[in-house]
């Protein structure tokens, strides 16, 4: 059987066409593959069905930002030339005359802190992405060990960059909902979710759009009510990726992890800070322990209204060409506006490189205590099933 086109499906790519061999192995067309530029090609996602990984255990994490010196000599040295400014009073940073590629790994430790007290920072003008896949991901791993996405696509011979184009489509995005913006904490589900993150897109929709809203959750946190923020304190969230594993397995993608599922504080507190953070999300927390399910889904539907609706502790970044932002996902929601043309021939691509964090603890005593996550058997998972009817 030949190898066949088949439309992208948009909880695995987003857009564009595919061939899938007779191995399994799905890549673009040379079509779609002409329709970006050049700095994209070598980021362009691939998947492989035959590609497996063992679910994550827990790893005891050591944040750099403790090793930071907290004047920031090494990434603002005094005899440089550099422009930072605020993006709004407590979320986010734009930074333009520092080179991403030019730090050494004190300032590396420097960026950490920053990170974690700005929570998002915006660079522009770099060369860090055209430096191609091999560097980004050793610099990033200065952070940690990188985390490998288990449904999405991936360079070929760097499962740890998570790939997403979309666009470049003639499927109407808007068909079944009448917006897509989706805040969500990356991969909250895991027992070590990700800490530091780079985000760069390498290719933009050609009449703009394709921005991500980013939202403060120390903020958010701060503006509950006192006896309110009390009663939260004690409890504890199930992150669960069997929703996102499902979506894949139903549009013809990849697992290359069984789903997990992990308890994990609905308070947590930051260990460069000790600021709290609101640590709930739309995509992956699923109830509360403790709760009845009506109650569980009436306090986190409150609690994901609050975190999306709050305009006053949210930023906006548009995506200027070699724009790279650096930012802590213990402390943020964020979300792609999906905002342009999705049959745009010059679609998005948007790359993020991430190291693991901590197992989130509400008290910092607790921190890098050993946990188990909990390989999800129940009969939701969709790849199970298929599995035993051998589809």
């Amino acid at each position: 059987m030949p190898a066949r086109y088949i439309d992208v499906p948009k909880a695995v790519t987003g857009g564009g066409k595919v061939v899938v061999d007779l191995k399994g192995n799905i890549n673009y067309n040379e079509d779609t593959i002409k329709r970006l530029n050049e700095q994209s090609i070598p980021y362009l996602p691939a998947w492989n069905k035959n590609e497996k990984y063992e679910p994550y255990e827990f790893v005891e994490y050591h944040d750099p930002a403790l090793r930071a010196d907290k004047s920031l000599p090494n990434l603002f040295p005094t005899d440089s030339k550099y422009e930072v400014s605020n993006i709004s009073p407590k979320l986010g940073t734009e930074i333009k005359g520092i080179q991403l590629s030019q730090l050494n790994a004190a300032a590396k430790d420097e960026l950490a802190l920053l990170a974690a007290q700005r929570e998002v920072l915006v660079f522009r003008d770099q060369d860090f992405i055209s430096k191609g896949p091999e560097y980004v991901t050793d610099y990033v791993r200065h952070y940690g060990e990188l985390h490998i996405h288990p449904t999405s696509g991936a360079p070929k011979n760097y499962p740890d960059i998570h790939s997403v184009l979309t666009g470049n489509t003639d499927e109407d995005p808007f068909q079944k909902r009448t917006n897509l913006v989706a805040y969500h904490s990356d991969v909250s589900y895991e027992l070590n979710p990700t800490a530091v993150s780079f985000l760069a897109v390498t290719n933009s929709p050609k009449e703009g759009g394709g921005d991500t809203v980013f939202s403060d959750n120390i903020e958010a946190y701060k503006r509950l009510s006192p006896l309110f923020r009390e009663k939260l304190d004690n409890l504890y969230a199930i992150h669960s990726a069997v929703d996102q594993a499902n979506l894949s397995v139903s549009r013809g993608g990849v697992v290359k992890r069984l789903p997990v599922e992990s308890k994990h504080p609905i308070i947590r507190s930051h260990v460069a800070t000790g600021q709290k953070i609101l640590y709930v999300n739309k995509g992956f927390t699923r109830r509360i322990e403790g709760l009845k399910i009506e109650e569980s889904d009436y306090l986190l539907n409150f609690l994901y209204d609050h975190v999306t609706k709050g305009l006053d502790f949210q930023i906006r970044v548009n995506w200027k060409p070699n724009t790279v932002v650096v930012f802590d996902n213990r402390i943020v929601s964020h979300s792609a506006i999906l905002d342009f043309n999705s049959s745009d021939e010059n679609a998005r691509l948007i790359v993020r490189i991430a190291a693991k964090g901590e197992r989130p603890v509400h008290d910092l005593e607790d921190l890098n205590k050993p946990d188990k996550s909990i390989v999800y058997e129940g009969p939701e998972y969709l790849g199970k099933r298929l599995e035993k009817l051998n589809i």
